[in-house]
């Protein structure tokens, strides 16, 4: 039978593992959140820097900003659904383009990529190269084209959209 001294003891062993474990958790997370470099700016509800593009008529506020130790800004996305199984959909991927983008023109240098940063922990740097620069930019000139009619209505699919009330394609 344990005496009470031995019960404390083993309260102390269980108590000090588990600040251990803690404490190397709070390490590891702090190991995986300085991996993009440190942090410049991080938006809470329109309080991030915001970042600007005359040139392309583009602004926007990252989720984080973070400085590589070469000096180097790289965009941080941050998205609450966990991590999509075939990797980041195109609007994701656009989306943080658009703030390296916006990280060169407003900052003067360009970013060697961006992150998507999912709920359940998952990332994925999204390259800021020649090819993502001349998908963004060909998208731009795309939406920036007046309509030209070819959408294709119909009931079941104007019925979910929130813009039919201001719509002058939907579906009678």
């Amino acid at each position: 039978m344990a005496g009470p001294l031995t019960l404390l003891a083993l309260g102390a062993v269980l108590g000090g593992g588990l600040a251990v474990a803690v404490g190397l958790r709070a390490l590891a997370a702090r190991r995986q959140e300085g991996r993009h470099g440190t942090l410049v700016s991080v938006d809470l509800s329109g309080q991030g820097r915001l970042l600007r593009s005359e040139r392309f008529a583009i602004a926007g506020r990252p989720d984080e900003l973070r400085r590589l130790p070469d000096g180097r800004v790289v965009p941080v996305e941050v998205k609450s659904r966990p991590s999509p199984p075939h990797g980041p959909p195109p609007s994701h991927r656009v989306q943080v383009e658009a703030y390296c983008l916006l990280v060169e023109e407003d900052l003067g240098v360009a970013p060697p990529y961006g992150v998507l940063r999912y709920g359940d922990g998952g990332e994925f740097r999204i390259p800021w190269d020649r090819h993502a620069r001349a998908e963004l930019l060909a998208l731009r000139a795309e939406v920036s084209r007046p309509y030209d009619g070819r959408a294709s209505p119909s009931v079941r699919k104007c019925a979910a959209c929130r813009w039919r009330e201001v719509c002058d394609a939907r579906a009678g």
